[in-house]
């Protein structure tokens, strides 16, 4: 199931929203000249867990900003075109309307402390990894947990693909995110992040973030929706 579009209007333009796709559409373009210093760049800018808990470091070779700093810089990087425009689309669907409850700068601030939170969901359980995390699938799946409570009856646009065949429907917000979670958790339980691969933990700990962290930066005239009954 892919979400297309959400019917969902906003008051504001959504400026943030837009340079971060861009920035992540540059930062990729980056990284497609760098060819075999790629790898490099990798270990430079992601998060490598056992370098940011300070258990090891890198090599002089390696080394290059302050193992901090890659919370930030790894947000802005991906693995793949296909991670790249997978990321992308989440962003620019569901990321407008939370960028409208609560403003450009809250929501810069909201991004990035999703970020963070994905970042140490995935590095406390592998704090001997080696191996970079890059992505801004952390920030996006904060984005999501802050839709789900804000705008869980809003309708969204999805095609569902059947063979070389598609068709498209709407559904609810409440499904479409629900179900993303669901599988984010199942995948969770039978990967192994150590080895590489999808980081499940840090879509897990986005998307918790993003359900905390909302009710602190949405603006009061929006109205949250909790499954369990508060608003």
């Amino acid at each position: 199931m892919i979400p297309l579009h959400d019917d969902n209007p906003t008051s504001i333009k959504p400026i943030v929203t837009i340079v971060f796709i861009v920035v992540c559409c540059l930062v990729y373009y980056w990284e497609s000249t760098l060819g075999t210093h790629l790898q490099l760049a990798m270990y430079q800018l992601g998060v490598v867990p056992s370098i940011l808990l300070g258990t090891q470091s890198l090599p002089a070779e390696l080394d290059g900003i302050p193992a901090w700093m890659t919370m930030f810089t790894s947000m802005f990087m991906h693995g793949g075109l296909m991670h790249l425009l997978g990321n992308m689309l989440y962003l620019w669907i569901f990321g407008n309307n939370i960028e409208d409850c609560m403003g450009h700068v809250r929501f810069v601030l909201f991004y990035l402390l999703c970020g963070i939170a994905a970042v140490f969901a995935q590095v406390i359980p592998n704090p001997e990894s080696t191996i970079p995390m890059v992505g801004a699938s952390g920030a996006i799946s904060g984005v999501l947990g802050a839709y789900l409570l804000l705008y869980p009856h809003a309708r969204v646009l999805v095609m569902i693909p059947f063979g070389i065949m598609s068709r498209t429907i709407r559904v609810s917000a409440l499904y479409v995110l629900a179900m993303w979670f669901g599988i984010q958790l199942v995948s969770s339980i039978g990967s192994d992040s150590s080895q590489g691969g999808v980081a499940f933990g840090a879509h897990i700990g986005g998307f918790i973030a993003g359900m905390v962290l909302i009710p602190y930066f949405r603006d009061k005239r929006f109205a949250l929706h909790y499954p369990w009954g508060r608003r």
